[in-house]
């Protein structure tokens, strides 16, 4: 009876030693079914127990070449990093929508101060005074239902009038605020 729980102590060992990947100088011996393990080094069960840590050949590594973080493509390469650019109206075009919406957008081809050419959106309802050789101010942000337009103008500034009559969300308008007493 003792012999039997001796025998299965030993294989749980060898079980839980195969299991950790642990290192050992001596090979296993096994004599009249017992295991018997000599020198039994506990490097990489520590290792795995514990954080793993970078080596120093690591770290020289990384200290001589450091890691660049990848750059993003721009949403708005035209604007060149500002925020916003100004432009002058070369021609004033229309285009509908993509599915499932049904409008007809205002767009407008500028000559931005950088002299790239973009075409730029016309937010808001209604009519607009622009003509050839207005002069506008542009900022970034696409239209979803425009595919390409990636520019707003921006109202109020320049040449481009804010709407009349706007309420509620006047400063993307334009709008002055209309004293009423």
């Amino acid at each position: 009876m003792e012999a039997q729980s001796k025998k299965n102590e030993c294989t749980f060992v060898l079980f839980f030693v195969l299991k950790a990947k642990v290192v050992f100088d001596d090979l296993f011996l096994i004599k009249n079914n017992f295991v018997l393990v000599y020198q039994l080094q506990l490097i990489q069960f520590q290792k795995k127990l514990l954080k793993k840590m970078a080596t120093v050949s690591q770290l020289s590594s990384h200290v001589s070449s450091r890691r660049s973080t990848k750059k993003r493509p721009q949403n708005v390469p035209a604007l060149a990093g500002c925020p916003q650019k100004k432009g002058i109206i070369r021609k004033l075009v229309t285009r509908t929508p993509k599915k499932p919406n049904s409008a007809i957008r205002k767009l407008a081809l500028l000559r931005l101060t950088n002299g790239r050419r973009i075409y730029a959106y016309l937010p808001g309802e209604g009519k607009h005074s622009l003509q050839e050789h207005s002069v506008v101010l542009v900022r970034g942000g696409r239209v979803k239902d425009l595919p390409g337009i990636k520019y707003k103008r921006i109202r109020g500034v320049y040449d481009f009038e804010g709407l009349k009559g706007r309420t509620k969300g006047r400063s993307k308008y334009g709008t002055k605020r209309s004293i009423t007493t």
